[in-house]
């Protein structure tokens, strides 16, 4: 006997990096309890970004703005100009003691390829 198949009841764990078909997964999922953060420059972010990204760039006080806006345990994704910047940016953000920090791998152009919902400013 099969049973139909349910959505899963908890959303998928985060890592410390993501694809972006993981973060789509997650985004899917419903309610999704998550935040993605954009470390780009303003203009770059408001040019395009990642639907429902918020801004938080790189170079303005990205730990101090993330610190008073986003409880230590919501989960995180976050990408920048290059994986390197999202790289250092999560690190930044875990250091801080944000403890579920996710590297979103290729950033805005991975996830414009996969053809997933973009914002323009």
């Amino acid at each position: 006997m099969s049973f139909p198949s349910y959505p899963p009841t908890s959303p998928p764990t985060i890592a410390p990096q993501a694809t972006v078909e993981e973060l789509k997964k997650r985004l899917d999922w419903g309610e999704p309890g998550l935040t993605i953060i954009d470390t780009r420059n303003l203009e770059s972010y408001n040019h395009d970004r990642i639907r429902g990204a918020i801004s938080m760039p790189f170079n303005e006080n990205l730990v101090d703005r993330a610190k008073a806006s986003l409880e230590p345990i919501r989960d995180i994704y976050v990408y920048g100009d290059s994986d390197r910047e999202t790289a250092e940016s999560a690190d930044r953000l875990r250091q801080a003691g944000l403890k579920n920090v996710a590297e979103i791998s290729g950033g805005l152009s991975a996830w414009q390829a996969s053809g997933f919902p973009v914002e323009a400013g």
